[in-house]
């Protein structure tokens, strides 16, 4: 097999397996991509796939969530997991020597048991990570703000849910959740690093093989932007925030490219046109923009923390910034370039970043750019290309959010 040459393998049960070999690396990326997040529950289940990724750690047939505990401690693994929007991602970095038992455990931990003692122990835990994070201006916001935003369409769903649903949800539910959402063909498992790619495949027809085959849909509706202006209250805080959304491209989108770089140079944390107009100049906390990528939809979003009698003033300039996207030269365009690549290029250097970026791309669009193509598209970017993707993408039918204190 050529160094870093991606090989893809597909289970007859519908599990893909994705790898890149590096044999001078000196450790081994492995994780699991499953398709689903909140934006795949029914408003009953809000928050059941973040519930479930913590009981993976909580046992399985074989294995106890001490066992697992100490099985991860005695190999030295880096493991963790992480739940968004769309996406429930399970992964470990490894020595390259254990690398056969970090995707054994995983492989096992994927068919959690949902032990009712611990799925009640663990609801506990998730209702107090709701409130500690409802205790968070910017959370706080962000939340009301995308379901705001959103409206009906599934991707304004919140991640964590509320105190009602979770404390409503049973273990037969999250169950029925697991079953109609992590079928092997809503599934990808990836690893990156050093290791055998043949010995990987053998093991996970054996570990995996099992899993039983299942028909699993998303429904993918792009979002409209409708210009809403929300006012949210919230005691004790000492500072206000600023939120602004518009619809943006979508992580199939081609536009993401060129768009991806007018928000570096309209609202990156160092360098762009925010920064130097307001957090250079003190007027706020901090400020910035970005562009938001999601399955089949997206949307371009700008925000500022400022002390309260500085709001208006900050959402007037902020406004002023954003009307006028194509007021940048040719310098600012290939500094955002430069920062871009530099990005990729670093991430793509160890295989933890690598294997985010293998299976999120994966999951996305089904294929995977090799880096060099990637960094070439963005050093082809043009300000012209800029100018077409604002032409489906004009950055104009805001919304605005404010969150101040009562």
């Amino acid at each position: 097999m050529k160094n870093n040459e991606l090989k893809v393998h597909t289970l007859k049960n519908g599990l893909t397996l994705l790898g890149e070999v590096k044999p001078s690396a000196q450790s081994v990326g492995i994780g699991f991509f499953v398709r689903t997040g909140s934006r795949d529950e029914t408003k009953k289940e809000a928050g059941v796939s973040h519930f479930l990724e913590h009981m993976m750690f909580k046992g399985t047939a074989r294995r106890s969530s001490i066992d697992i505990t100490y099985q991860l401690g005695n190999i030295g693994a880096q493991a963790n997991a992480y739940t968004s929007e769309e996406n429930t991602v399970y992964y470990s970095a490894v020595l390259p020597e254990y690398f056969a038992q970090m995707q054994e455990l995983l492989s096992d931990m994927l068919r959690p048991s949902l032990d009712p003692s611990e799925f009640d122990m663990e609801k506990k835990v998730i209702l107090e990570e709701i409130a500690l994070y409802k205790d968070r201006p910017h959370f706080y916001l962000f939340e009301k703000a995308m379901a705001d935003f959103f409206g009906d369409h599934p991707a304004g769903n919140s991640v964590l849910g509320t105190t009602d649903t979770i404390g409503a949800v049973s273990r037969d539910e999250m169950k029925a959740y697991f079953d109609r959402r992590y079928a092997p063909g809503n599934i990808v498992f990836v690893a990156s690093g050093n290791y055998l790619w043949e010995k990987f495949v053998e093991d996970a027809e054996n570990q995996c093989s099992e899993w039983k085959q299942l028909s699993t849909e998303r429904s993918l509706p792009r979002h409209k932007a409708s210009s809403l202006k929300k006012v949210y209250t919230k005691k004790d805080i000492q500072q206000a925030h600023l939120l602004l959304m518009t619809d943006g491209p979508s992580a199939q989108d081609e536009e993401r490219y060129p768009l991806a770089l007018l928000s570096l140079m309209i609202g990156d944390g160092s360098g762009s046109k925010i920064y130097w107009e307001l957090v250079d100049k003190g007027i706020v906390e901090s400020a910035g923009a970005d562009t938001d990528e999601r399955d089949g939809t997206g949307c371009f979003i700008a925000s500022a923390s400022m002390e309260h009698e500085k709001l208006d003033e900050v959402a007037s300039i902020l406004y002023g910034i954003l009307e006028k996207p194509m007021d940048f030269q040719e310098a600012d365009l290939e500094r955002a370039k430069n920062k871009v690549c530099a990005k990729i290029v670093f991430g793509g250097e160890l295989p933890m970043g690598r294997l985010m970026a293998i299976g999120s791309e994966w999951n996305y669009r089904k294929d995977i750019t090799p880096l060099s193509e990637i960094i070439d598209r963005i050093r082809k970017v043009t300000k012209k290309d800029i100018a077409e993707a604002l032409e489906k993408f004009p950055l104009k039918t805001w919304s605005e959010f404010r969150l101040v204190a009562e």
